[in-house]
């Protein structure tokens, strides 16, 4: 049984490791922001209502514009790779870019999902055989 029991761990653990890199997403400026910190740090505040970034859940006191309290180390995003230029607070400040991609910081590429569901296919298929062979021994 102890066997078992380290295996299905194995298999839950390498199962949830695989999906992890799978669910990070950077924010592609087509939606609110989930919350003010997330607009912090993708360079926006003071985002005015109207704007695609604004949603009311960013405006505490009502004013009509969100995001209004940056952070002390806040750093706006650069204006000019903005079309609309709305909601990029006090422009000024250029925030540094290495790469010039949207992925979010975690080393993933467009093939992370696939990749992770392969491995999870794998990790699955391998469990099932682990299983059918011990189903196999009993049986004899």
């Amino acid at each position: 049984m102890i066997p078992f029991r380290t295996s299905a761990a194995a298999l839950f653990a390498a199962v949830t490791l695989a999906a992890v890199p799978a669910t990070a997403v950077a924010h592609n400026g087509s939606h609110p922001f989930e919350n003010c910190t997330e607009a912090y740090d993708n360079g926006y505040s003071n985002i005015p209502e109207g704007d695609e970034h604004y949603g009311e859940h960013l405006d505490r006191d009502k004013d009509g514009i969100g995001c209004d309290q940056p952070p002390s180390d806040f750093v706006p995003r650069d204006e000019s790779d903005d079309d609309a230029g709305a909601g990029a607070g006090d422009g000024g400040a250029k925030e540094e870019n290495d790469g010039g991609t949207d992925l979010a910081e975690t080393g993933g590429s467009d093939t992370t999902p696939y990749i992770a569901a392969a491995g999870g296919a794998v990790v699955l298929l391998g469990g099932g055989l682990m299983i059918a062979a011990r189903k196999r021994r009993e049986n004899r």
